[in-house]
């Protein structure tokens, strides 16, 4: 009787855990957000009116405003960074599938035994410190960095080139940052490949960029759509990287949400722009998720 309960608890914990663990990470700090959106701006500690206050001993008002959302509708430059934010966290994404797709199919088609040292190679950026690592590239890519240097002692220009702070170096930042969570669910999709299916392939007369578009490419496409959203999703609200290697020019939602929260103080505003990025990210990668699984569902059907 007690090893049949103990089994009943331990098969409750591994169906609730997952619940758990969104609730405390997402959905509680989430809805924290979505409560101070809703509030009213004021100058004091915490900078915001509560939503609910006692109006006698039995009596709870409620208070909601919209103010902070109907203020973020108003003001173009909201729409606009937000926009600028989505295209460069997409040029990104694409960047890191680029270079991402070809180290991951290489690793996969290694001797297995080799695998986890490529695997530890890709991992081994993350012994070193986020903020040193977007640093380096200042050392680099500055005026009297390494490459104006070498250009420099070598002729071939006359003046350093202007490498630093603009939208193609956040792009490279945020490619070298977030290239092993591309890499990674790359490098698992394609090492389940059967490599009789390509051999098949081949055998048939198939020429490698068919045999590419036709079995590899579509059979991966799970680790696609699951290291574009790995990437996609924090660089979109990315903060060190724009301010490091962006400057004044490039001016993205984490650097917003900053300037409202730290420099104006404004929490109302600060957390209706962190719910309204959520949504505008949540639900169009909900829809294309389901949108997949459809047609997965219908090509298993076929």
């Amino acid at each position: 009787m007690g090893k049949l309960v103990s089994k009943k608890w331990s098969i409750l914990w591994v169906v609730i855990s997952p619940y758990l663990w969104v609730s405390l990470f997402f959905l509680i700090p989430f809805f924290i957000v979505f409560k101070i959106s809703l509030s009213n701006f004021k100058i004091g500690i915490p900078p915001y009116d509560p939503i609910l206050t006692w109006v006698s001993e039995t009596v709870l008002e409620l208070k909601i405003n919209l103010s902070s959302y109907l203020f973020i509708a108003s003001d173009d430059l909201y729409y606009k960074v937000y926009l600028k934010s989505l295209g460069i966290a997409s040029l990104g994404t694409l960047g890191a599938l680029i270079v991402g797709y070809p180290l991951a199919y290489a690793i996969a088609k290694q001797p297995r035994q080799h695998h986890i040292f490529y695997l530890m190679l890709v991992l081994l950026p993350f012994w070193t410190s986020f903020l040193l690592r977007v640093y380096a590239w200042i050392g680099i890519l500055s005026p009297k960095g390494i490459i104006n240097n070498t250009l420099l002692s070598l002729g071939w220009i006359a003046d350093p080139l202007p490498l630093l702070y603009n939208t193609g170096t956040v792009v490279l930042g945020i490619v070298y940052c977030y290239l092993p969570f591309m890499i990674l669910p790359l490098y698992v999709a394609l090492e389940k490949i059967d490599d009789t299916l390509i051999e098949a392939a081949f055998d048939l007369g198939a020429r490698p960029w068919k045999v590419f578009l036709k079995i590899i490419l579509p059979l991966s496409l799970p680790g696609v759509f699951t290291g574009c959203m790995l990437v996609l999703i924090p660089a979109v609200g990315e903060f060190v990287i724009p301010e490091l290697l962006g400057g004044t020019q490039t001016l993205m939602i984490g650097k917003l949400l900053w300037n409202e929260f730290f420099n104006n103080r404004d929490w109302p505003v600060a957390s209706a722009i962190a719910v309204l990025m959520l949504i505008l990210l949540v639900i169009p990668i909900a829809l294309f998720q389901k949108l997949q699984e459809r047609q997965t569902e219908q090509h298993h059907e076929d």
